[in-house]
């Protein structure tokens, strides 16, 4: 498992490249890697712009895929349905990219989200 703490957008990228790192030695394949860097990236920004506040993350491999939690001190509260923005809308983007990746396995809980990826044949680590 790793986990990690961002606080600043700028060093989001360096913790990424270790989480994408322990899923090529779990031999993921790299459209999964992408997708999960893709989700990370995706999540720990939200929280970083909407909460204004620190991102916990924590991802590993199990029998189910590559999951992917984001925690904040904040709660979350209801998400929005995430469904095809406007060409020119300003948000809403995230949400409905985090739902098509991981095929609708995100789960919010008060102030964690969790994002399942499917990969096959994932081995447990």
């Amino acid at each position: 498992m790793i986990d990690f703490e961002v606080d600043d957008i700028r060093n989001m990228n360096a913790f990424l490249k270790i989480f994408s790192d322990y899923l090529e030695e779990r031999n993921v394949d790299a459209d999964r890697i992408f997708d999960s860097r893709l989700v990370s990236c995706e999540l720990i920004s939200n929280v970083l712009k909407h909460c204004g506040e620190p991102a916990r993350f924590s991802g590993y491999l199990s029998s189910d895929g590559v999951v992917i939690n984001v925690e904040s001190e904040k709660s979350f509260g209801a998400l929005p349905p995430p469904t095809l923005p406007e060409v020119f809308a300003e948000s809403g983007r995230g949400l409905y990219i985090i739902n098509a990746v991981s095929g609708g396995n995100v789960t919010v809980c008060g102030n964690k989200i969790t994002v399942i990826i499917k990969t096959e044949n994932p081995r447990r680590m």
